[in-house]
């Protein structure tokens, strides 16, 4: 990295995250759905700002927009970055956003003082991150690693449309998606920046947060079985209150994981309560406990020490407990080499950064089946995301722009000694 010329311009930055925030539904702002006309117009007049950066910009047979940058040494291999620029309903303006324009921006700036890497650079606007209508989360992403299957292509929208349709609207081609997509087999690295969407870094006043890795989720759902009654009627002593029960489990739940210590969480985020009457005596209540850590057996422990101890609080009050595991995703651990790039380029500038564990799913985490990730946060105002007010200073953008663009360089240096 002799040449020190290539520079992140952070005004570009915010101008391009100003003017992606203008496709949104005028009375549900920052509304940009997958799929939907307004993205499809986003997406547009980003394809036209990557050519504006060198880039050159397709569809790929899941419906991602990726910019390609080809290098000096022919060899196949390519390096990457990206994120996505769908939204939920009333998100905000750089969840997702924010690591495609750094790293569309540290692809214009290499463009604009005529430095090549010697690997092909690879932008990608990966489709549909955010959980979709047809029933499916990072779409785009499950698709490159071939993960996105026929069941779920074969999944509906509320208006009867498959999501086989929507990709080929998105510009894919469904009946390509029958493993890895060529691109795949070719990234030799991927770096994705995101805000934190929580409040350490803030809190912390550390610009740069290097994520270790991505949390493993567990889910399982618990049923406890009561009897209702009527509530002025039915004797203290006599009552098999099926809400009593659930509401040990939610304050053990609490309790423990706040024991466990930095890094855990858990949560009891539904519960139904039968027949759910002011005066009737609870008779059933259903519930959905998660865990996320870093650990993953220590998030098995924790679903199977809170059935453990929920079934006994059941046997004292007279109820009956079923529960069942939903789902499990595995941690993904960053590559050491590329969190060492991303750590090299913040001493080099001089950042302070830190390392964390993501608590939220990335498409970083799909990208991981078949090639090194590393991710790198940035802060956001009181950790807030999913939300209209979501915000991130543009200097914090840029300086991660600029660490993702030193990285880029590092690790095609890296490449071209023969480091693998």
């Amino acid at each position: 990295m002799s040449d020190p010329s290539p520079r992140i311009d952070a005004e570009r930055v915010r101008r391009r995250i100003e003017r992606l925030a203008q496709f949104t539904e005028a009375d549900r702002p920052y509304t940009r759905r997958a799929f939907g006309t307004l993205h499809a117009e986003a997406r547009a007049w980003l394809a036209e700002e990557f050519r504006s950066a060198g880039l050159a910009p397709a569809f790929d047979a899941g419906g991602n927009l990726v910019g390609r940058r080809a290098g000096t040494r022919g060899d196949g291999r390519a390096l990457a970055c990206g994120s996505h620029i769908d939204t939920v309903v009333g998100g905000g303006r750089f969840d997702g956003i924010a690591g495609v324009m750094a790293a569309l921006e540290a692809a214009q700036a290499l463009d604009e003082a005529g430095v090549r890497l010697g690997h092909d650079l690879l932008v990608f606007d990966f489709l549909s991150e955010e959980p979709s209508d047809y029933g499916a989360s990072c779409i785009g992403s499950r698709a490159l690693v071939g993960r996105l299957t026929p069941a779920m292509l074969a999944g509906t929208e509320p208006g009867g449309e498959t999501l086989e349709r929507a990709v080929r609207r998105a510009g894919g081609a469904p009946e390509a998606l029958t493993g890895p997509l060529p691109d795949a087999a070719r990234l030799a690295a991927f770096l994705e920046l995101h805000i934190e969407q929580g409040p350490v870094l803030e809190r912390e006043g550390v610009p740069i947060g290097v994520v270790e890795g991505i949390v493993a989720i567990g889910r399982m759902s618990v049923t406890l079985h009561g009897r209702a009654g009527h509530a002025g009627t039915t004797p203290m002593a006599l009552r098999r209150d099926a809400l009593v029960g659930a509401s040990a489990l939610v304050q053990d739940v609490w309790e423990r994981a706040r024991a466990a210590g930095p890094g855990f969480v858990a949560t009891v985020g539904r519960l139904e309560v039968l027949p759910n009457g002011a005066n009737v005596v609870p008779g059933e209540v259903r519930l959905v406990l998660e865990a996320r850590s870093l650990d993953e057996g220590a998030v098995r422990a924790f679903l199977d020490e809170s059935e453990r101890r929920a079934r006994g609080t059941a046997r004292t009050l007279g109820l009956e407990l079923e529960a069942e595991v939903l789902d499990t995703a595995p941690a993904v651990r960053s590559d050491p080499r590329l969190m060492a790039a991303l750590e090299g380029a913040c001493d080099a500038r001089g950042l302070a950064h830190r390392r964390m564990s993501s608590g939220a799913g990335h498409d970083a985490m799909e990208v991981a089946r078949v090639a090194p990730v590393a991710m790198l946060f940035v802060p956001c105002r009181d950790g807030l995301s999913h939300h209209p007010d979501e915000h991130a200073d543009i200097a914090d953008v840029a300086a991660g722009a600029t660490v993702m663009l030193d990285a880029l360089r590092t690790l095609d240096d890296e490449l071209a000694r023969g480091h693998r």
